[in-house]
């Protein structure tokens, strides 16, 4: 009896239980193997960017290495920046030197003060002066007329101030008779009397202290007297004439004889 097989006609389909196995299990290898290819394929783009191969990188890897050569040249800019010598800074006063007022400057803001003015100095009067100074000599010590002359006879015009000769004491003032009219005499303490006479008008009284040069009157012509002129004599003691010329020549005084 022969065994009956299975006789499968051509038209008749496959069974679907043996059919749809067969697909899945190549689409499963596939997709496998697809993935596989793409993990081989970014190795080997990260192969080719390192190692500088001939083929393009995937777009990935060309943009890290964009970046990492954009980091380079910074870094490279940043370091030839800071090669280049860089100008110091001015040093900036010190705030004590800023702040600190000039010293030379206070004699500029204040006023300045004004120069004293020079006090006037007067020369000391001498202890003994010409008693009309500027005055001719018309007659000097010694014998005229068969008499003593006793003094010096010294001219001006009239009313010429007279002066005392040395400091001293107004011993007499007025008329002293015997020709001299008015007349004064000072008595400077040391033994010697001068005297003045036909004096126009008296400036001193009996008893006045006088310095030398001080006004004592002026000249005129009372007693005998032939024109306004100074007679002056010199005592030593009262009513003792001496030479006028070489006692007043002796304290500095020329009266011209």
């Amino acid at each position: 009896m022969q065994e009956d097989s299975p006789v499968q006609n051509e038209n008749t389909p496959d069974a679907p239980h043996t059919g749809q196995p067969q697909r899945a299990g190549r689409r499963n290898r596939l997709i496998v193997l697809s993935a596989a290819a793409l993990v081989a394929l970014g190795l080997g783009g990260v192969a080719v960017a390192t190692t500088g191969g001939d083929h393009p990188a995937p777009a990935a890897v060309s943009l890290d290495a964009q970046s990492r050569a954009e980091a380079a040249s910074r870094a490279d800019r940043s370091a030839r920046e800071s090669s280049t010598p860089v100008a110091s800074p001015s040093p900036t006063p010190s705030p004590s030197a800023a702040t600190a007022s000039p010293t030379p400057a206070k004699t500029a803001t204040a006023k300045a003060k004004p120069k004293p003015k020079p006090k006037k100095t007067t020369k000391p009067t001498p202890a003994w002066v010409n008693p009309m100074p500027g005055a001719a000599v018309t007659s000097c010590y010694g014998q005229r007329w068969g008499t003593l002359h006793a003094g010096i006879d010294l001219a001006l015009p009239s009313g010429t101030p007279l002066r005392a000769a040395a400091a001293g004491t107004v011993t007499q003032a007025g008329d002293a008779s015997d020709g001299y009219g008015n007349s004064v005499f000072i008595d400077h303490g040391n033994g010697y009397l001068t005297h003045y006479a036909h004096q126009s008008r008296i400036a001193v009284t009996v008893g006045q202290k006088v310095k030398a040069g001080q006004v004592i009157g002026y000249e005129g012509a009372t007693g005998d007297a032939t024109g306004p002129h100074l007679h002056f004599e010199v005592h030593q003691g009262m009513w003792n004439q001496i030479d006028p010329a070489p006692f007043m020549r002796t304290r500095g005084v020329d009266l011209g004889c």
